[in-house]
């Protein structure tokens, strides 16, 4: 049985056009497919290159897995296999989870909702024996004549040991990519308004033993020693005492790697960790900053304080590890001067690099249905929901202010071009090429935008200031 995997490339300008990192969704399917069933599917990672559509055409099964911001592609894609052939689409990842009846009335045969590595491996053996009878897979979405069925949820894999490494070199011109990917953990305790991962993996950590990941670094560090690393986790430093046994190992077994992790800014607390972190070879921390307005904190639901993120900002410095910051610029609590006074607070701390991405209402998220009750989502193509533009209507300014303010000026001014001449002029080359692909990288949005900015700004450009959900003043952040 031949079986192809897709990850679509996603729409615009955005980071991982310059840096190519694949999710780990299909690479993990792939690895499940060839342990359990003996089949090796080949998987096309768009950003690394085309698909070869006669490979498509000559499949059994196709999967595709999309994201919020790939699913106009994704569902391209679908359709263009479709015109070649009845060759059967199964299509999973986030977006579909949370919306399967989009894509089985685009064409999908198939919708695979939550973690579906074993569901497919069933889904894949009833294809096989020619059985039609797909009832109790666990998460499968399907139509049955004009109806469509849902069966009950897939339960969370408890012990991520069972499942086996994901295999990149099924990745079609995996020599490409530069940073690999490890996924240590699944799931987070935390509540993040506008965020779907606990929908997705829900609230509960699950680990991977701390011996089978660094088994897995030996493995990639070996056919790859120039590569480095990038730890998908949500959270990495999540369970501190895991996590610093993980880091030992790394020292212990010799492993000099350049590594890099998402992180909450309580990391800083813990001085051990520290100093494990920096000398196992971590380079870079991305901390979920959010936002310097502590209104705008309790309303995500973010539990920490602008304190906590100026601390955090200035250990981890003082500690030799960079900070890429990254904030959500837009919610009810926050106006054009709020913006500016973020851009400030993240240059007078010296953050090394930003992201100032705008509020997006994510299918799943508390947030997109929050605003969709409230009639205020105003842009349904999914392409658009990027984290650089506006799609919905802020409380405290227009679309448009956002959009201006939030998703252009606020990085042209951090990215500036006196900012990125100092940096050459101090020879800190690698930081000047960052702000200088960052400063083309604006230009590059308002150029290929400019017929959304012009709608954006002529439907909905007038200023229309409404009352604050809470009142002004008092309050500290979150608890």
């Amino acid at each position: 049985m031949r079986i192809t995997l897709i990850e679509p490339k996603a729409p615009g300008v955005h980071v991982y056009t310059k840096f190519k990192l694949p999710r780990l969704g299909l690479p993990l399917l792939g690895a499940m497919l060839e342990r359990e069933l003996g089949i090796r599917p080949t998987i096309f990672f768009q950003e690394l290159g085309g698909i070869d559509w006669n490979e498509v055409a000559e499949s059994d099964l196709v999967g595709i897995s999309t994201i919020t911001t790939t699913a106009l592609e994704a569902f391209s894609i679908l359709e263009r296999i479709k015109q070649r052939g009845d060759v059967p689409v199964i299509m999973g990842g986030p977006h579909v989870t949370f919306l399967p009846e989009e894509a089985l009335e685009r064409g999908a045969d198939f919708v695979m909702r939550g973690e579906g590595e074993y569901a497919l491996v069933e889904l894949v053996k009833r294809l096989r024996a020619g059985d039609d009878d797909f009832s109790s897979i666990p998460g499968l979405s399907y139509r049955s004549g004009d109806d469509f069925v849902h069966n009950p949820p897939s339960r969370k894999i408890e012990h991520l040991d069972d499942l086996p490494w994901p295999d990149l070199t099924m990745i079609r011109n995996y020599e490409k990519v530069r940073t690999i990917p490890v996924m240590t953990s699944r799931g987070c305790p935390y509540n993040c308004k506008f965020c779907s991962v606990t929908k997705m993996f829900g609230r509960r950590y699950r680990f991977r033993d701390p011996a089978d990941v660094l088994d897995e670094l030996e493995m990639l560090h070996e056919r790859n020693r120039r590569a480095s690393f990038f730890f998908y986790d949500d959270n990495f430093t999540a369970r501190p005492k895991r996590t610093k046994e993980l880091l030992q190992g790394m020292i212990d077994r010799g492993l000099k790697l350049n590594w890099t992790a998402q992180a909450r800014v309580d990391v800083v607390r813990d001085e051990e960790m520290l100093k494990l972190m920096r000398s196992s070879g971590c380079t870079f921390l991305y901390l979920g900053l959010e936002s310097i307005n502590p209104r705008t904190l309790e309303s995500y639901r973010k539990e920490q304080t602008v304190q906590d993120i100026s601390e955090a900002v200035k250990v981890l410095h003082e500690n030799k590890i960079r900070v890429h910051g990254m904030f959500v610029l837009g919610s009810d609590e926050d106006d054009v001067k709020t913006i500016k006074e973020t851009v400030r607070f993240a240059r007078g701390m010296k953050i090394d690099t930003v992201q100032f991405l705008i509020l997006t209402p994510f299918p799943g998220t508390e947030t997109y249905d929050e605003l969709f009750e409230q009639g205020r989502i105003l842009v349904e193509d999914w392409s658009k929901y990027s984290g650089h533009h506006v799609v919905f209507e802020p409380r405290m300014m227009t679309p448009y202010q956002l959009q201006k303010e939030g998703s252009i000026r606020s990085m042209r001014r951090f990215y500036s071009v006196w900012q990125t001449w100092k940096l050459g002029l101090r020879f800190r080359w690698w930081d000047f090429a960052i702000y200088a692909y960052a400063h083309h990288g604006v230009h590059r949005f308002r150029t290929r935008n400019k017929d959304f900015l012009k709608d954006l700004k002529q439907r909905w450009g007038r200023v229309r200031v409404k009352t604050p959900a809470v009142p002004l003043g008092g309050l500290d952040g979150e608890g």
